[in-house]
């Protein structure tokens, strides 16, 4: 099976997480924490700064690791690193994503998480 290593931020700010909505692909329309693929040589903290700079035009700073999800997908495993973030400057507008939501606890369950993101919620819920 395909492995995919791949590099997601956890954006907190004012007891919220930071959600993206995929606009494209297999996955169109569910919900996410931004990041993406792991590129050659790129280290984990050195692959989210770049994806996020180029699907937010954002500049991030990558605070502390929280954990990896390994994940089966039907035609690949995933193994996702999840990484809490701040903001140095920008002001996460969307370049690749159809919708964006700061979510609260209470609405942390209202969208519809892609499966490996699912994986992270509760150590999300307990981060804000």
């Amino acid at each position: 099976m395909k492995q995919i290593e791949v590099v997601a931020a956890i954006i907190i700010r004012d007891n919220k997480v930071f959600a993206t909505q995929r606009g494209y692909g297999e996955f169109k329309d569910w919900w996410e924490f931004p990041g993406g693929k792991k590129g050659p040589g790129e280290t984990p903290e050195d692959a989210l700064v770049r994806e996020i700079r180029e699907e937010l035009a954002t500049e991030i700073s990558v605070d502390r690791y929280v954990t990896t999800v390994e994940w089966d997908y039907p035609t690949f495993h995933l193994s996702m690193r999840c990484y809490l973030c701040s903001v140095i400057s920008g002001s996460l507008t969307l370049l690749e994503h159809e919708a964006a939501a700061w979510l609260d606890r209470e609405h942390l369950h209202s969208v519809k998480w892609l499966p490996a993101d699912v994986e992270i919620l509760d150590e999300i819920d307990r981060l804000l």
